[in-house]
């Protein structure tokens, strides 16, 4: 892959041909906030988190490649309220209860809405009827769903069959598991579930609080710290 110039919010950085916007940005000390997406998983795009801006459109960072010259906005004033706002929307359109979850100070969506001091928000809570599956292995929480799918894309059988999918549509749509792919679940695929969801919609059973509140991936450092 070829070096190439590319410039976000005013800072020249190196970045490679092939590389998406995110992954360049992080390799030069530059934070941009994803949800659905995951190192090591194809790019979806489906959150939205990661917009930024160039050429005067608005574009999802975790899928858009790299070009020479290319200039993003990335922290504007525009941009940060427009991810603010996703935040909001994230937590009305779904029944989020950070206080007893198992991920609290382990959630994304969490972290991003202290990162945006979401206090309350501009958006009507919905309060939609989900349900809470419990499989063989692990529980799938409806209620927390963000609908990322780096569990769909992430978690595979040996033979590459899907153990988790897309169920119905629009505002019904819900992650649902295979049961009979569920049930033959080795532990650390379960492990792996539950670790890749950012928030605490995939919880494997039997498996509570290991690591105690203050000593959470959240709790002393934001999100974002790890790269800036």
């Amino acid at each position: 892959m070829s070096n190439i110039i590319i410039t976000i919010d005013g800072k020249e950085c190196k970045a490679k041909s092939g590389q998406t916007i995110v992954e360049a940005a992080a390799e030069n000390g530059i934070y941009i906030p994803v949800l659905c997406h995951f190192r090591g998983l194809e790019p979806a795009g489906v959150c939205r988190i990661c917009t930024i801006k160039s050429g005067g459109k608005f574009q999802a960072a975790c899928t858009t490649p790299v070009a020479e010259g290319m200039i993003i906005e990335n922290m504007t004033p525009e941009i940060e309220n427009m991810r603010k706002a996703i935040v909001e929307m994230l937590f009305v359109e779904g029944n989020h209860m950070c206080p007893t979850c198992e991920k609290s100070g382990n959630c994304e969506l969490q972290a991003l809405a202290y990162r945006y001091q979401m206090m309350v928000p501009r958006f009507q809570y919905i309060f939609p009827d989900r349900s809470i599956d419990a499989y063989s292995k692990i529980l799938i929480d409806g209620d927390r769903c963000v609908q990322c799918r780096r569990c769909v894309r992430g978690i595979q059988t040996k033979e590459g069959k899907h153990i988790f999918a897309m169920q119905n549509r629009s505002g019904k749509s819900m992650i649902v598991a295979d049961e009979d792919l569920e049930a033959k679940m080795t532990a650390k695929q379960a492990e792996t579930a539950m670790e890749q969801c950012p928030v605490g919609a995939i919880l494997k059973k039997e498996v509570g609080f290991k690591v105690p509140i203050g000593k959470r991936r959240f709790d002393a450092k934001p999100i974002g710290s790890d790269i800036q």
